[in-house]
């Protein structure tokens, strides 16, 4: 599996936050709500793909429970991610592709999304403080969601 932080020409920060990238497949796979949490600001602004618009702070038992509704690992892998860090700040964007088998449907899963993240370094460890994920959908009056895009 490649990992963000195999990217090679980056900084000691950026590779820093690369590293928390990849921490968050690590987590994802071993369904690991604890140590995803951690990875995360307490007062998080997390806007991901799950109702409501928007999300304060990692909920462990919310997670552990969309951990739970999956067979075997979640896979979630970050790739192309650009990061830009200033000080004790960092942006950065990217892909994250995530598979998995879901419980209620019996199938697997397999889709691209969009992901844009802040992190914040406090006390020598990157907490992201914003996050961002979405699928695009089709503009053509379906509004289904385009889950067959892939990274170019």
């Amino acid at each position: 599996m490649a990992t963000a932080a195999m990217k090679t020409d980056v900084s000691k920060d950026q590779a820093e936050v690369l590293a928390v990238i990849d921490q968050l497949g690590k987590t994802n796979h071993d369904k690991d709500a604890s140590g995803f949490a951690a990875l995360f600001a307490a007062d998080v602004a997390d806007y991901n793909l799950a109702p409501p618009l928007s999300h304060r702070g990692i909920n462990l038992s919310e997670k552990q429970a969309w951990f739970d509704s999956w067979e075997g690992p979640v896979e979630v892998e970050a790739r192309d991610f650009e990061v830009t860090v200033s000080g004790d700040v960092a942006f950065c964007h990217g892909f994250m592709h995530m598979k998995a088998t879901s419980k209620a449907a019996a199938r697997l899963v397999s889709f691209w999304m969009r992901s844009t993240l802040h992190l914040k370094r406090e006390a020598g460890q990157w907490r992201i403080t914003h996050s961002h994920t979405s699928v695009p959908f089709y503009m053509d009056g379906s509004l289904r969601p385009a889950f067959d895009l892939q990274p170019i």
